[in-house]
């Protein structure tokens, strides 16, 4: 009799929270089961099921306890903790359950606009604003997570109030050490708004020439043409100007410069290079322009200008028509390859007199207006003339 009157007590503990258990433990693994069924498929509906089942399976056993805990004679204080501790998991499992969320919607979007086709401007629009806002959006739920959980305290919900009480100091000094960080999130949200740069653009920063790797909460991720990284903070790309080469279209003209002889044949380079650009699968067919840009005292400067669908294809075609021209030029019209020329006089010539100079020779040397006053030299008289003062 006494054994059965000392479990009335603790069976008003056992039963309620032993029932919540076994239910808990059957939920969790119940879902985690379903997540891993479901971990090797490829459709919508089980891609949801793993974002949800594995977030849910520790939420559902804490809110079964908590419910159970409920209906124990526990003693208020006891309670009370016990409950805050429930809630503070609670509170971790949602804002989990959230950032997952974000995350698979991130990339479900990313999955329906792939950047691996030939004409992908409209993709990366997409994915570049996707990538941005997702990640805003899941470090805005989770710092509001960390904020829900952080009032459940009752000395941090004191020391809140105490600082909207001295909000115009405290403000200032968190504004001022906070300016990092809110100056990348607002440069993440123009990023995405107004695009200046998006994922696999082709850019010039520092000098340095690029793709967009990568473009995070705070940063960005350019891979440079040999495999180095470039990490630059979001903030530089609002505030400097840099080159975007795929702003609107990947078509980029690409220019080749000679220095050859006078005596080059313009017609037949030209020829040249059309039958260059013709032959490679390289060239878009858009352009195709030899042009003498400049001259020198020894030399001309000869543009070939090409066109090409991006500038990886730019660059590889510029180089293939310098070497063929070059071999072509070599071939057929070594002449027009630029040398350096001297004369040797003989001596026959170097003694040989020089003419006098007459005075139309010396006028002719004269540059108009050069001189205004009176002639270097006059005219000699004729010792026989009579002087104009004693006539």
């Amino acid at each position: 009799m006494n054994l059965d009157l000392d479990w009335i007590p603790w069976r008003a503990y056992t039963l309620p929270i032993g029932a919540a258990v076994v239910l808990g433990f059957l939920a969790w693994w119940l879902l985690l089961r379903i997540a891993q069924r479901m971990r090797g498929r490829d459709y919508r509906r089980a891609r949801i099921i793993r974002v949800v089942s594995v977030p849910m399976a520790f939420l559902l056993p804490m809110l079964m306890l908590s419910f159970a805990l409920e209906s124990t004679p526990l003693d208020e204080r006891a309670l009370t903790d016990l409950q805050h501790l429930l809630h503070i998991g609670m509170i971790g499992c949602v804002t989990w359950l959230l950032v997952r969320g974000a995350a698979a919607l991130e990339k479900a979007i990313l999955r329906s606009y792939p950047i691996e086709v030939a004409d992908n401007l409209t993709a990366r629009r997409i994915q570049t604003q996707t990538r941005v806002l997702a990640r805003v959006a899941m470090g805005t739920i989770i710092l509001l997570g960390t904020s829900v959980v952080l009032l459940t305290f009752p000395a941090v919900r004191q020391i809140g109030t105490t600082l909207l009480a001295s909000a115009g100091i405290i403000g200032l000094v968190a504004g001022i050490a906070a300016k990092p960080v809110f100056g990348n999130l607002i440069a993440g949200l123009q990023i995405a708004l107004t695009q200046p740069i998006r994922l696999d653009d082709v850019v010039i920063v520092e000098g340095e020439w690029g793709r967009i790797e990568e473009i995070g909460s705070s940063y960005v991720v350019v891979r440079i043409w040999d495999e180095r990284r470039m990490v630059v903070p979001l903030t530089w790309f609002i505030e400097n100007p840099f080159q975007n080469w795929t702003r609107s279209s990947a078509d980029l003209l690409g220019t080749a410069f000679l220095w050859l002889d006078y005596r080059t044949p313009m017609p037949q380079l030209r020829a040249e290079l059309e039958r260059i650009c013709k032959s490679e699968p390289l060239w878009d067919g858009r352009v195709c322009v030899t042009q003498v840009t400049e001259t020198s005292e020894s030399t001309i400067q000869v543009r070939l200008l090409v066109s090409a669908r991006n500038s990886g294809d730019a660059f590889d075609l510029r180089c293939i028509v310098r070497e063929r021209m070059i071999d072509f030029l070599t071939r057929e019209h070594p002449y027009a390859l630029p040398k350096l020329r001297a004369e040797i006089s003989s001596d026959t010539a170097r003694a040989a007199p020089r003419p006098p100079s007459t005075a139309s020779d010396s006028a002719a040397m004269r540059s108009p207006g050069a001189e205004d006053g009176a002639p270097a030299a006059t005219a000699v008289q004729d010792p026989g003339a009579p002087r104009p003062d004693t006539a």
